[in-house]
């Protein structure tokens, strides 16, 4: 048999992001609705748009916290495992189910809206400054090019982000940044433009365009067009402006057919002229997603309930009837929340502090909302002519500002324009990663609980990413993206039915976690009361009951939404539902386990290169098995991972004739402990590396790898065979064995719950504890298990031994253990010490210092060391004799002896721990 190889054991996706990342990715997909969100709903209610969008965006931080509180509770969280955990399977797939249609959807959406504005701008450019090219072709033409284009361009970007996510988080996170960097800059050159913009026609004496506050939800009817130039000198159809009615102020128009007697039809077009037929009649305006999908009905915001009368037209918005007009107008707004399921998907990866950096993340994502979607809505309106906006921008509302802003030459808005369309290209890119990302975690969730196939996780043979699942994605979406032809009004009308949904699930589930689930939580959606012992979590309750009637009226006025989330959910339900029965077959009756997929690599010798170690200290930490991790735990605790990496190893028996095939195959139980070192690693939000040792003689193995890795600290659980003596001797054994008698400096620590014994052999060399590191005070410095917590003090009764007392009480922090062990001198003096003892007692209760006396029945070395082993003191202090004999000091250095005889102060003498005598016996030679 050859000589046993380390197997390197790598999981799928392990690795950690930063709050930044975290944050790019979630708004990739928020950001790039600010690019078409206003219009989208400004077509449904009106330009009163704003202030819904405005209204969604402040109402998604109560949806951010429920998210916050769901992962506090599970590492690989969302919407799946969250409702799975509260009402059972058949809802987790259902809810799933509908978030899958979202983000089968929101990716291709994204992508062929970035290839419109990359093909729309092109289209420009080359009208302005290519003579002729305008006359040589037809607005049916143009319009084929457009779609055709973004076909191309909105796969091309769906592949490229395929390839990313296929390289790992790391590299596409950091193309999130990288775009949420530059659509910063965009953000502020466009806002301080537009502000300044504002400032200027107030100054001129110019007007702005009022934004109303209430909603327009009337049924739409076609309005007449005529040509005018445009500021860059380009005809285009606008809107005709009609009149205002000046008895109420308001743009709302009375219509007959002419006829004597005929009933009057009041309507409200936002003082447009609408287009009438033959008998003087407004022309209905069809919904032009319906008409595709082969229905024709006119285009109302209230859907089915377009015929209950004064639903459009409440006498007051605080009555019943006006309320839910107000919730219908919110439900349009309420896709402005698209992606935030995405930050439960990669809660996964966020770094240490795990929590402290999601909850960062969160905000950052709150704030860029408030900023960039309802200020870019707000101002849109203020800016944008009434008579383009909706007719040419409700697509990209960005745009049209960059082309209405005030600029001394139209150069500079050209030029603006330009740079809009950039970064819209950018960031809706952006959305087609966080999709993929999105739903990449949605179905590892899926497939993790049993319901799709295992294989589906199987690690990239390089990469180690879950690539079959992404391919399964990509494939999804460019069929979605070929399908669509280019045509956004089927894709932007259909996808808001998951977005609502899987909120309401989520919620509903963490309300039913509050009453289930009692357990600590890191973190809970604020305003909870208790009645008696039962905690009522209000905030979560009116949070639900907003999303719930929000959804309901979504169901009744998103036709297309719903037609097309109840056929596409039912598909994906029953496709779940068929996977999950054929694995359940397979199993035979076993409950399903959840396995880690692993890549494995072998070698003869590990190495900090070969390991990726490139940080300054090196942990190796040992384990045996899953029910005893805590050496682990407490290692992730307390290591900081800008500055330590961390190795996890197991040492492997063999079995006497073991191949060299065999050895290197994962059995049952290598599964189970590295799937339990990597559930670990990800709560902590920290990288390790995992390792498998084949050998014959573990403690050897364990040794040689830390010899091999150059590791700084070697961390252990306490052996059930030997003492921890025992134990440590040895370990000092092998390790002066495998470095001929002059080893290198290496801290050994043995762990369990209560202890934690540490031997610095050859010096030792540890390792900061981050708690350390970031301490700044005494209290944050005791808590990180730095200093002296609990102290022992020998007392003989003698006077000297009074004066140590009062000096070590005086010093001491008040949260120090203080405990006397009395040591009594025979004789007369024991009767005399225990009255200098009793007046010591006594000075402690005056300055109200807790001391604790330990009286033993044979105060001797052996008593001593027993009971400060026991009661865990941290510190030994011993009273020596004033009148030391002359040779007493000679196995001290000269500086200490110096000291000792000249110095007009105490001198306590500190003795750190030591090898055993009978390993030093032991060395070679």
């Amino acid at each position: 048999m050859g000589p046993a190889k380390v197997i390197i054991v790598s999981s799928v996706m392990f690795a950690f992001i930063s709050y930044w990342r975290t944050a790019a990715i979630v708004l990739c997909d928020l950001a790039s609705t600010s690019y078409y969100i206003g219009g989208i709903v400004e077509q449904a209610i009106g330009p009163a748009a704003p202030w819904f969008i405005l209204a969604v965006m402040i109402f998604s931080y109560g949806v951010r916290s429920v998210y916050i509180e769901s992962c506090s509770l599970f590492v690989r969280g969302g919407v799946y495992r969250i409702v799975k955990e509260a009402m059972g399977g058949f809802l987790a797939k259902l809810s799933v189910s509908a978030l899958m249609f979202d983000y089968i959807l929101t990716g291709p959406t994204s992508g062929v809206s970035a290839g419109q504005y990359v093909m729309g701008f092109s289209l420009l450019l080359l009208k302005l400054y290519l003579p002729g090219f305008k006359d040589h072709i037809s607005d049916e033409q143009e319009k084929s090019v457009r779609r055709i284009g973004s076909v191309v361009i909105a796969c091309a970007v769906t592949l490229y982000f395929f390839r990313q996510n296929i390289l790992g988080i790391h590299e596409s996170s950091g193309k999130a940044l990288k775009i949420m960097i530059a659509t910063t800059v965009m953000a502020v050159i466009m806002l301080t433009w537009c502000v300044v913009s504002v400032g200027v026609h107030l100054h001129n004496g110019d007007s702005i365009n009022a934004i109303p506050l209430t909603p327009n939800l009337e049924k739409k009817v076609e309005l007449e067009t005529a040509k005018e130039k445009d500021p860059y000198g380009q005809e285009t159809e606008v809107y005709v402006r009609d009149f205002i009615d000046p008895e109420t102020g308001k743009p709302r128009l009375l219509w007959n057919n002419g006829k004597e007697g005929a009933e009057r039809i009041e309507i409200n077009t936002n003082g447009f002229k609408p287009k009438l037929d033959e008998d003087g009649l407004p022309i209905p305006k069809e919904n032009q997603a319906l008409k595709k999908l082969g229905t024709s009905k006119q285009d109302s915001p209230l859907g089915w309930l377009a015929d209950i009368h004064g639903l459009d037209r409440p006498q007051s918005w605080l009555s019943l009837i006006g309320l839910i007009g107000l919730f219908i107008a919110f439900g349009h707004s309420v896709l402005a929340m698209s992606g935030e399921e995405t930050l439960a998907q990669v809660y996964r990866e966020v770094e240490s502090p795990k929590m402290k950096n999601f909850k960062k993340a969160a905000f950052i994502v709150f704030v860029y909302s408030i900023v960039l979607t309802a200020g870019i809505s707000f101002l849109a309106v203020m800016l944008i002519p009434d008579e383009v906006r909706m007719k040419d921008y409700s697509d990209n509302l960005i745009g049209g500002l960059a082309r209405y802003v005030w600029s001394p030459w139209p150069l500079l808005n050209i030029a603006l324009e330009g740079f809009v369309v950039v970064i819209g290209f950018l960031i809706l890119s952006g959305a087609v990663n966080t999709a993929i990302i999105g739903s990449n975690g949605v179905l590892n969730r899926v497939a993790e609980d049993g319901v799709l196939p295992d294989a589906l996780l199987k690690p990239h043979p390089r990469f180690g990413t879950t690539y079959r699942v992404l391919y399964l994605i990509v494939g999804l979406q460019i069929g979605v993206i070929v399908f669509s032809g280019g045509d956004m009004v089927v894709l932007g009308e259909a996808y808001a039915f998951g977005v609502v949904w899987s909120f309401v699930f989520q919620v509903l589930a963490m309300v039913v976690l509050r009453f289930k689930d009692k357990s600590p939580r890191e973190y809970k959606v604020p305003f909870n009361f208790h009645v008696g012992k039962t905690e009522i979590p209000v905030g979560l309750l009116l949070i639900f009951m907003v999303l719930f009637f929000t959804a309901v009226l979504n169901f009744m006025t998103k036709e297309v939404a719903t037609i097309g989330g109840i056929s596409i959910t039912a598909f994906f339900l029953i496709v779940f539902a068929i996977s999950e029965h054929y694995h359940e077959k397979k199993l035979k009756g076993r409950k399903h386990s959840h396995m880690e997929q692993f890549n494995k690599s072998m070698t003869s010798e590990v190495t900090p290169e070969s390991l990726g170690l490139t940080k300054g200290y090196r942990k190796l930490v040992s384990i045996r098995s899953t029910q005893n991790l805590f050496m682990l735990e407490r290692a992730l605790d307390e290591t900081d991972p800008t500055t330590t990496g961390i190795v996890v190893m197991t040492a492997k028996v063999l079995a006497a004739g073991q191949s060299q095939e065999e050895r290197a195959e994962l059995d049952a139980y290598d599964l189970q402990l590295m799937t339990a070192v990597v559930q670990r690693a990800e709560k902590a939000g920290k990288q390790v590396r995992p390792l498998i040792v084949p050998t014959n003689n573990p403690l050897h193995a364990i040794l040689n790898t830390a010899k091999d890795l150059q590791a700084h600290e070697l961390i252990m659980g306490a052996s059930n065979k030997y003492t921890a003596d025992e134990q440590l001797e040895q370990i000092a054994f092998y390790w002066i064995s495998l470095h001929d008698g002059t080893p290198p400096p290496l801290t050994v620590r043995i762990l369990n719950a209560e202890r934690d014994i540490s031997l610095d052999l050859a010096g030792g060399n540890r390792i900061p504890k981050i708690s350390e590191a970031r301490a700044r005070t005494v209290a944050e410095l005791r808590a990180a298990g730095v200093g002296v917590d609990r102290v022992l003090l020998a007392h003989d009764g003698t006077q000297a031994s009074s004066d140590l007392f009062n000096a070590v009480l005086t010093m001491l922090d008040a949260k120090v253990d203080l405990a006397l062990v009395p040591v009594p001198e025979a004789g007369e003096e024991a009767v005399n010490g225990q009255g200098v003892l009793n007046l010591d007692e006594e000075r402690a209760r005056q300055l109200g210092r807790t001391l604790t006396i330990i009286r033993l029945d044979i105060p001797d070395g052996p008593g001593i060391v027993a009971k400060a082993r026991e009661g865990l003191y941290d510190l030994i202090i011993l009273p020596m004799s004033p009148e030391l004999p002359s040779d007493s000091t000679k196995g001290l250095d000269e500086r200490t002896r110096y000291i000792l005889r000249h110095a007009h102060s105490r001198v306590m003498l500190a003795a750190a721990q030591t090898i055993p005598q009978e390993i030093v016996d032991l060395r070679p030679g």
